[in-house]
């Protein structure tokens, strides 16, 4: 029977200064921050960033050179049946292609002291029980993906590790991921889910890190980041874009058009905004409050990060 979990009350992940080169190339360069337990946390930047080589020093499979990666308080390697500590995925096709998915997470069990009725239980979770006796080489990138994630689940870990879950998977695999996650976080877990598209955590995460050339460049919840990118601006939708700008840079506000009836508006309320219209009878059918997107955010903040980049966006004749 499987147990019912609380909230944990002990750390989650605490990664401290973590530091790493490969040859000249600087990978982590004091890498910091913490996933705490009931919360999805996304891990995201370009490619390049860290963020594979920052989970794989959190599992003891990459050494460092400065810092620190503790799991639950203790460094992996210092962990007793680590499969019920912490459950990762980091590459879907870690397993052997002759065996059977049922076989492959027997295997792992055993190692754990675990039995086959956790087998089958996390294989049912993970949609995979039609298939259970396939050859795992078989399978499609999807299904490894589901097959990696019933091996993290396998010890019913307070602590998961998902590296780009979301790759190989149908839009059904999509919606199903972003079910699972919010659910392991309902569950008081500490969950950990590595991108590099905006796209694929932003129904799901509660909490952002955003990583950029070896280190983390923000580290905070998804409503602070988005109030902050937002900076107050507030968006007006007028059929006089001209006479409303004209209007609201003499009160000082700084005005912007996307060349139809939207105008953006920095430095005033959108009360202000509504007074002033109205006072000088400029017609307008909206003012609220510009909320930025995740994407805007992420795009801001990994800006000076991204390490390889179109020389333009022109098609070539």
């Amino acid at each position: 029977m499987r147990r019912e979990r609380g909230p944990l009350s002990g750390p989650g992940i605490v990664v401290a200064g973590l530091r790493k080169r490969y040859g000249s190339a600087q990978a982590l360069d004091g890498m910091s921050f913490s996933v705490r337990p009931g919360v999805v946390t996304g891990f995201v930047g370009p490619n390049g960033a860290g963020k594979s080589t920052t989970m794989r020093a959190i599992l003891g499979l990459s050494a460092v050179e400065a810092g620190t990666a503790l799991i639950g308080g203790t460094p992996y390697r210092r962990l007793r049946r680590p499969l019920t500590h912490v459950g990762s995925l980091l590459d879907a096709g870690a397993l052997h292609p002759g065996r059977s998915a049922r076989d492959h997470l027997l295997w792992l069990a055993h190692s754990q002291g675990l039995g086959a009725r956790r087998v089958d239980a996390v294989i049912g979770q993970v949609g995979l029980a039609s298939v259970a006796g396939r050859k795992a080489g078989g399978f499609s990138l999807g299904m490894r993906q589901r097959l990696g994630i019933a091996a993290a689940l396998l010890g019913d870990p307070p602590i998961v590790m998902l590296d780009e879950p979301f790759n190989g998977m149908d839009p059904e695999g999509i919606i199903w991921m972003r079910g699972l996650l919010r659910g392991l976080a309902g569950q008081g877990r500490a969950v950990l889910v590595s991108s590099h598209l905006m796209s694929e955590v932003q129904d799901t995460a509660g909490h952002l890190v955003v990583a950029g050339r070896g280190r983390a460049v923000a580290d905070a919840s998804v409503a602070e980041l988005v109030a902050s990118a937002s900076g107050g601006r507030v968006v007006l939708r007028t059929t006089a874009a001209a006479r409303a700008m004209g209007l609201l840079a003499r009160a000082g506000a700084t005005v912007a058009s996307d060349g139809g009836e939207s105008v953006t508006v920095a430095g005033l309320s959108a009360e202000r905004v509504v007074a002033l219209l109205n006072t000088n009878a400029v017609p307008f059918s909206e003012v609220s409050a510009h909320r930025a997107s995740l994407e805007e955010v992420y795009l801001e903040l990994t800006r000076e990060a991204v390490e390889y980049r179109a020389a333009t966006s022109e098609v070539p004749r």
